[in-house]
């Protein structure tokens, strides 16, 4: 697999277990993002690998939706998942969690997934002209609020 397209990382003073039962249950990621204000699934807890489940976001004024399917969900190591929009790929996100000196190393990495049509719509639904730094923040933020909670 290639790198990800960005990939922001943060030591998490908690159970890895903990961390993971966290990210792999895709309705707690509300409790973090600054972008996605609801999660849709069936299922609770984390998810198996072949799970799906839709998510809202919101940018300002402009809101979307997304659906996603569970590619990786490896207990206690790592959690992922790839977004399509009308059948079209968006993108992959993934975190992967590792043992350092001071708890636990949490990883969250994004691959651009999207084609020609998207990537030119994106900025007018979205609002979003640069993907790329809009997520990098998003991200590092996201993994402060993770950490918060998780070691509280």
């Amino acid at each position: 697999m290639n790198p990800p397209d960005v990939s922001v990382q943060t030591h998490i003073a908690a159970d890895a277990m903990d961390i993971w039962c966290a990210v792999a249950d895709p309705r707690r990621i509300t409790e973090w993002s600054p972008e996605s204000t609801s999660v849709r699934c069936d299922v609770q807890g984390p998810l198996p690998v072949g799970a799906t489940f839709g998510g809202s976001n919101r940018n300002g004024r402009r809101q979307w939706s997304t659906k996603a399917r569970v590619t990786e969900s490896d207990p206690g190591r790592a959690f992922a998942f790839d977004v399509t929009f009308m059948g079209m790929s968006v993108a992959r996100w993934r975190y992967e969690i590792s043992e350092s000196p001071d708890g636990f190393l949490v990883e969250e990495q994004w691959w651009e997934r999207r084609g020609v049509l998207l990537r030119l719509l994106g900025p007018f639904s979205t609002g979003v002209a640069d993907r790329r730094a809009h997520n990098e923040g998003g991200m590092n933020l996201t993994l402060a609020a993770l950490k918060v909670g998780m070691e509280a």
